[in-house]
């Protein structure tokens, strides 16, 4: 026998009806009153005052409209200083990570031609994608300065090793000469 009520015939087994009824819990009642009560106030704080009248004078506008308004002036710009590089007052390294012998003596003394006091010219034993320019944070713009000096089109902050107090070119291949 089927244990399911068919709609064809009734259910011998009834269930018993619940007197309760339902009942919210009350979190849920104090929630939606509280909801009620910040939005009447939010309503009555913000609501606009009532306009005021005023009265306008038709001459004022009329001359107004024929007077030509100035333009609004445009502020200007002033261009942030860039900071002065003192060529000589910086050390330079010059490491040669390229086949070419002598590389590094020639930069070297090409960047002293222009100004900049190198201290060092060496090999340098590890890979570089390019020619570059490598600068500590406060050399920053010295370090531009150095690349558009010589020719280099890369410059990148100071990585590893590198001495925190000088600018560090290493030339690969692509060196400009």
């Amino acid at each position: 026998m089927d244990s399911f009520p068919s709609p064809d015939r009734p259910s011998t087994r009834r269930r018993p009806r619940d007197e309760r009824g339902v009942a919210f819990p009350s979190p849920l009642v104090m929630l939606s009153v509280l909801a009620v009560a910040m939005a009447s106030i939010t309503f009555v704080a913000t609501r606009d005052q009532a306009p005021t009248e005023r009265r306008v004078d038709t001459a004022t506008i009329a001359s107004a409209e024929q007077t030509p308004t100035p333009e609004p002036a445009v502020p200007t710009r002033t261009p942030k200083p860039e900071p002065q590089v003192k060529r000589g007052e910086v050390y330079v390294e010059v490491f040669n990570n390229s086949g070419i012998k002598g590389l590094a003596a020639t930069t070297a003394s090409k960047a002293t031609t222009v100004g900049w006091a190198v201290v060092g010219e060496d090999n340098w034993y590890g890979v570089v994608p390019t020619t570059t320019v490598y600068f500590p944070p406060r050399l920053k713009a010295a370090g531009k300065q150095l690349a558009l000096d010589l020719g280099i089109k890369r410059t990148s902050p100071a990585v590893g090793e590198m001495k925190k107090d000088r600018l560090t070119i290493i030339l690969t291949a692509d060196a400009p000469q």
